[in-house]
């Protein structure tokens, strides 16, 4: 199958790499040219515009944006992975219908280990055209590997157990996408209230001095709280403890604004969610060990770099 990527980052390089090992066309477009060229040494059709682009894919044509939320998106628009607001998705769905143009939204999660390890997706859309990308979502899903499968689901819809799932009509892949972000910081503040229990204002027999690395090893194997955060957290501890290199002041992208705005709409309680939102915008001004953590957190799945004050 062909398809056209628009936005060759942190993500959509990689995306056009995995479809292409899977024997997938891949048509690329960015206003990088070394990162078009990049890519097409790998094996994909550059493009020189959106034109070209679509002029070298097959009908009915399919084309992945991988860009920031925003400006850019409205501009560019067709199928929109990444992290975007989905009421926009909504709109956006309703008026490319008008114009023939199917509109799909997939939340997309797995950073820069997506080419390695596959990408987790949140798909929304109708159903005839996710239908359509079927072999496009599997390629890059992470499918079945050696996670222990789910009794009880034999009967169901086998694409999640795949990685990969619809969600429903427009809008819904990047709504599900957005809660799925606001999941940090317990990790986070639990390492924080670790670090903290060598604390002089502690009494003497009541302080330790706890190796948070160790911890965070030990917690990946058979505890009831692994996963994949945990293991980029103790990546994060193992090379350096304190966590030196990060500073604390964690960046919010939207999604958390977003979710906390839907929490009100759906009148349903969300504290620990506000709570982690408000903490982000106070790591701006006051650094907790929480903050690195989630800072080292950010960096090590998607390669974020801390804002420079």
């Amino acid at each position: 199958m062909d398809i056209g990527i628009i936005g060759l980052g942190r993500m959509g390089g990689n995306i056009a790499r995995r479809l292409m090992e899977g024997g997938h066309k891949c048509v690329v477009l960015d206003r990088n040219p070394d990162a078009v060229k990049d890519v097409a040494n790998d094996g994909a059709a550059p493009a020189k515009d959106a034109a070209d682009m679509l002029a070298k894919l097959s009908s009915p044509r399919a084309v992945w944006l991988m860009l920031p939320a925003g400006e850019i998106t409205e501009k560019v628009l067709i199928e929109v992975a990444g992290n975007s607001y989905y009421k926009d998705d909504i709109r956006r769905a309703r008026t490319l219908r008008e114009k023939g143009i199917v509109y799909i939204d997939v939340g997309t999660s797995g950073g820069v280990w997506g080419l390695e390890r596959g990408y987790c997706l949140m798909i929304g859309g109708e159903a005839k055209a996710v239908t359509h990308l079927d072999p496009i979502f599997a390629c890059l899903a992470p499918g079945l590997g050696k996670i222990e499968r789910t009794p009880g689901r034999e009967k169901r819809d086998p694409r999640p157990e795949h990685g990969y799932v619809h969600c429903g009509p427009a809008g819904s892949g990047h709504f599900a996408k957005m809660i799925h972000n606001g999941m940090m910081q317990a990790y986070a503040e639990g390492f924080d209230i670790l670090r903290n229990k060598s604390s002089d204002a502690l009494p003497a027999d009541e302080r330790f001095t706890l190796d948070l690395a160790d911890l965070a090893e030990v917690w990946r194997r058979g505890s009831v709280i692994s996963s994949w955060l945990l293991d980029l957290s103790a990546i994060a501890l193992a090379k350096d403890s304190d966590l030196k290199s990060f500073t604390g002041s964690v960046a919010d992208s939207g999604e958390g604004r977003w979710t906390v705005e839907a929490a009100i709409e759906e009148a349903v309680p969300a504290d620990v969610l506000s709570t982690a939102l408000y903490t982000r915008f106070r790591s701006r001004r006051d650094h907790t060990f929480a903050e690195k953590l989630l800072s080292a957190m950010r960096y090590e799945f998607g390669g974020h770099v801390e804002q420079k004050k």
